[in-house]
């Protein structure tokens, strides 16, 4: 595959992540407490969730016959290809399921340990980020950058909160430096959407830990294919498996990658 196979793959994920979007926003507001399963503290799984992911991946096999699927409710056989779709139904199950409007559907692409298409969507606004190798970064056609924020003083920071961990002090830490010296932080509970709003330039900065491949694949190309940088705590590359992923418009990475190495004690 080349340049013109990502996008023209990429485009034809266009109807598939929006039907899916919207057989999940007719579900809000319908899911019954008994139909929630638990799957962790914090972690919540409904049919909506399953059901989704089982539309994804009938339809994306379609696309491309050849690839494997990573997928969050695991609903198909894991693994084993060269090519692998990277799937996440309903990123921010628990914003959903509470009725607040922040949710996703994303979808990545990975070739030879490589991304090289990505897709998220926002369910209630229907926004569509997207990017393929080497294509830039778009949203509903406009092409997008990251902002040209020069400092971690002016940035707006985004994290999340892991679902499980067994010592918060590294988090309160490091969250309480970027309350202090950032400008801002948000946690809205999405993180393929945190990265696409890097990408777009609404957040200048994004880190969190607990994070699955699922979670970062959709937005992480798109991140990089719209200017920015992503990373491990460490500042290496392994943030799609390494569980821990800080991403920037470039300019404020260097600055915010100490402060995450300083607090975390790396």
């Amino acid at each position: 595959m080349d340049h013109k196979d990502y996008k023209n793959i990429c485009t034809q994920c266009f109807p598939v992540i929006h039907n899916v979007g919207s057989f999940i926003k007719k579900e809000l507001g319908s899911v019954s407490t008994e139909q929630i399963e638990v799957k962790g503290l914090n972690s919540l799984v409904s049919y909506v969730d399953k059901t989704a992911e089982e539309m994804l991946v009938k339809a994306l096999a379609e696309i491309l016959p050849e690839a494997g699927f990573i997928t969050e409710e695991n609903t198909v056989e894991q693994g084993g290809k060269d090519v692998l779709w990277i799937i996440d139904p309903l990123d921010g199950t628990n914003n959903f399921l509470h009725g607040i409007p922040h949710f996703a559907v994303s979808i990545g692409l990975l070739q030879h340990d490589e991304l090289v298409v990505g897709l998220v969507l926002e369910v209630n606004s229907k926004e569509l980020f997207y990017a393929w190798k080497d294509g830039g970064a778009y949203r509903n056609g406009d092409k997008i950058k990251v902002s040209t924020t020069p400092t971690l003083s002016e940035a707006l920071v985004g994290t999340g909160f892991p679902y499980k961990v067994d010592d918060v002090a590294p988090l309160i830490r490091t969250l309480g430096h970027f309350m202090r010296y950032a400008r801002g932080v948000r946690r809205m509970g999405a993180a393929a959407l945190d990265l696409a709003y890097v990408a777009c330039g609404r957040f200048d900065a994004y880190y969190e830990t607990t994070l699955s491949a699922w979670d970062a694949a959709g937005g992480a190309i798109i991140l990089k294919e719209a200017g920015g940088m992503v990373s491990d705590f460490r500042g290496g590359s392994n943030y799609l498996f390494g569980e821990e992923l800080i991403a920037s418009n470039g300019l404020v990475h260097k600055e915010a990658l100490k402060a995450i190495k300083k607090n975390f004690r790396i």
